[in-house]
């Protein structure tokens, strides 16, 4: 049996989530696009374990929210709390290869250390002026206008730049007030620009050919064999769940083309 949380974000409901204001801000802006259910596996839509000493256990959950709509393959949140130990907010569309879109990415993390924040539109072909010009002459003003406002996150693998575009807005903050206010002034904001323009993009996108078609899903091939492959929070997924889990929801969820 198969069941998908579709028509709200009250199906995450995660006491202490930091991130929950974040995704009903997205599906709220989805709302218009006659969402449809993305099947998610039970064991997938909502986990609960137990992590940390036995002297001092830690409840950590993961849910999962996903649809899908016409010209979006799948649409999924993975949505994990681990209390002090981890909150995390991995938003991500995946766009039909009938259309020439690029994916949509946010992925907004607390750790003991501090936030790990991250926007883009990122390209399922960097080198294709076709895919990325016009996505790029759109989004680079919103990345300018809010990367000034962040300190920079720092360099990126050589191996992961052909995957995000020159708008990747990525930033590291600081546990507190001084992270918790930048995040409620500029990367929320930040997340709404991104995301509006992407649905700006969207709804101007008209199908491809064949051919076209063809050469996108190979470019978005590629793209989710590299995050499945170089996924960040596997090992965090791992120690919360278990490995044949968290392989599992990688695989079949989270990077499932």
């Amino acid at each position: 049996m198969t069941t998908t949380r579709l028509s709200s974000t009250d199906s995450v409901n995660i006491p202490g989530w930091g991130w929950q204001p974040f995704l009903e801000d997205a599906v709220q802006a989805l709302q218009p696009l006659n969402l449809e259910p993305y099947p998610v596996a039970d064991d997938f839509l909502y986990k609960q374990d137990q992590t940390g000493s036995k002297a001092k256990p830690v409840t950590v959950t993961t849910a999962t929210w996903a649809c899908k709509t016409d010209k979006f393959r799948q649409v999924r949140a993975a949505c994990v709390y681990g209390g002090a130990a981890a909150s995390v907010l991995n938003f991500v569309i995946n766009p039909s290869a009938r259309f020439d879109l690029p994916f949509f990415g946010g992925d907004l993390v607390t750790l003991p250390s501090g936030h790990l924040l991250a926007l883009d539109l990122q390209p399922a072909d960097k080198s294709d002026p076709i895919h990325t010009q016009h996505v790029w002459d759109k989004l680079i003003p919103i990345f300018e206008r809010w990367r000034s406002k962040l300190p920079d996150g720092g360099p990126i693998p050589e191996e992961a730049q052909p995957f995000f575009s020159p708008g990747f807005l990525w930033t590291r903050l600081p546990l507190g007030d001084e992270g918790e206010h930048l995040i409620n002034t500029v990367v929320r904001p930040a997340f709404n620009d991104y995301l509006s323009l992407y649905l700006e993009l969207t709804e101007a996108a008209q199908p491809v050919t064949d051919q076209r078609r063809d050469h996108l899903l190979a470019g978005q091939r590629r793209y989710t064999d590299y995050r499945a492959e170089k996924d960040p929070a596997r090992g965090m997924l791992t120690r919360f769940h278990g490995r044949d889990w968290t392989e599992k929801y990688i695989h079949t969820v989270l990077f499932d083309l």
